[in-house]
């Protein structure tokens, strides 16, 4: 197959042909039809990881279709469309018996762990776990953004932040994290705060549900919250992870 591979941090990435994945008993081979690209994939690049092993092949916000499943895959065939979360687990540690496989004890993530989907095809451990069936109605690039950004946001919105109708919430930084997690607030009716120093964000954010922005780069954001809210907001989203 063709991929995107690296065999030095912070070298030079070409496309060359390696050898296929080979599946084994509780695997899949995934057929990859879209992948985007994360700014953990820039870390992995840069050596930030300790997982990654050289040469790699980095990738792991992707969808596609089943190539081929190991023989003790049941829940999955070839042809099936699929995605999988960033995290995938090991489906019998603990963590992930209490449905916090982003936390598994034995953590399997594609570009990481593993070669990922910067590459036609890239192998799903624990296949009848990990992989998701994709509906009809969701495109294959669409679907490449599901299982890193989005689940990352819907996590800490809905599993952690119990977010309701009532609640006031502000989101600060409105990239890929940021926005998702503007999405999913304001479809559950919440009323969203969206916070950042990028007017072009900013707009992104009104039109994805934001009800009010706050222009970091001019305005102080705890001053406008308070007169916003008229006494802070119910919940906070740290989407940028930067203390600036």
């Amino acid at each position: 197959m063709k991929a995107a591979i690296y065999n030095k941090f912070n070298g030079i990435i070409e496309i060359k042909q390696v050898d296929d994945p080979v599946v084994t008993d509780e695997d899949a081979i995934i057929e990859v039809k879209a992948s985007g690209i994360c700014r953990s994939d820039w870390h992995g690049w840069k050596g930030h990881d300790p997982d990654i092993r050289l040469p790699h092949v980095p990738g792991h916000e992707f969808s596609g279709v089943v190539k081929e499943v190991g023989s003790k895959v049941t829940s999955f065939q070839p042809g099936d469309r699929i995605t999988a979360p960033f995290c995938c687990g090991c489906s019998t540690c603990p963590q992930c018996l209490k449905g916090n496989q982003h936390i598994c004890d034995n953590h399997f993530q594609p570009g990481f762990t593993d070669w990922g989907s910067f590459a036609q095809y890239v192998r799903i451990k624990n296949a009848d776990f990990n992989l998701i069936k994709l509906p009809s109605s969701i495109d294959f690039v669409s679907a490449a953004g599901l299982g890193c950004r989005f689940i990352t946001a819907f996590h800490g919105m809905v599993n952690q932040g119990k977010i309701d109708p009532s609640m006031t919430v502000a989101v600060h930084g409105c990239g890929g994290v940021g926005l998702s997690a503007i999405m999913i607030a304001a479809s559950y009716g919440a009323k969203v705060i969206a916070i950042d120093i990028n007017e072009l964000n900013l707009q992104t954010a009104r039109s994805f549900g934001a009800a009010y922005t706050i222009d970091a780069s001019r305005e102080q954001v705890v001053d406008k919250l308070f007169e916003i809210t008229g006494g802070g907001v119910d919940l906070s989203m740290d989407a940028l992870g930067s203390h600036e």
